[in-house]
């Protein structure tokens, strides 16, 4: 039988997993995929093309496709009904503004005309991320913070290096 509401409203560690379950969560699935997704697109641009307008378009437009493609997948995959994840609407908002903003932070040093600039900045702006990401998973869903940095960070760096090594080849 289910518990009677008020006894839930007065549970503090029940409204702390809700948080955890209906926002941080889709936030930090947001962030991460457009942290991640992101980057090879864009570095692979700029490898190719040396311009940095050019890459800051390309993730552009892959932070903008991504935030939507990702907060329609949220919304669309579970009504909260079931797995008490929330509503749909609410859960897919947070999960694609998360991606949007994911994918932007490191774009952004794209509008920077010096491409070595750009790039350094970028750099920065990537290392602070995954770290920043590390550390929400860390603080919100427990585990070891050290595993949890290096398990972002490896996950990054691969796809960061794929970027890095298209855009080398294309451009070579």
């Amino acid at each position: 039988m289910d518990e009677p509401i008020q006894s839930t409203l007065n549970d503090p560690a029940k409204a702390r997993r809700d948080v955890v379950l209906q926002e941080i969560q889709p936030a930090l699935l947001g962030l991460m995929d457009g942290s991640v997704s992101t980057l090879a697109p864009i570095f692979a641009t700029a490898g190719l093309t040396g311009r940095p307008l050019s890459a800051f378009f390309v993730g552009l437009a892959a932070s903008l496709g991504a935030a939507i493609s990702m907060g329609l997948s949220e919304a669309l995959s579970d009504d909260g009904s079931v797995t008490g994840r929330g509503g749909p609407v609410r859960r897919g908002t947070i999960t694609g503004v998360s991606t949007g903003i994911g994918g932007m932070l490191h774009t952004i040093p794209f509008v920077i005309p010096n491409l070595q600039v750009a790039l350094n900045a970028a750099y920065a702006v990537v290392a602070f991320e995954l770290i920043a990401i590390a550390f929400i998973r860390y603080h919100f869903m427990g585990g070891r913070l050290l595993n949890t940095i290096v398990q972002v960070v490896i996950g990054g760096a691969i796809v960061f290096a794929i970027g890095v090594w298209l855009g080398k080849i294309g451009a070579g």
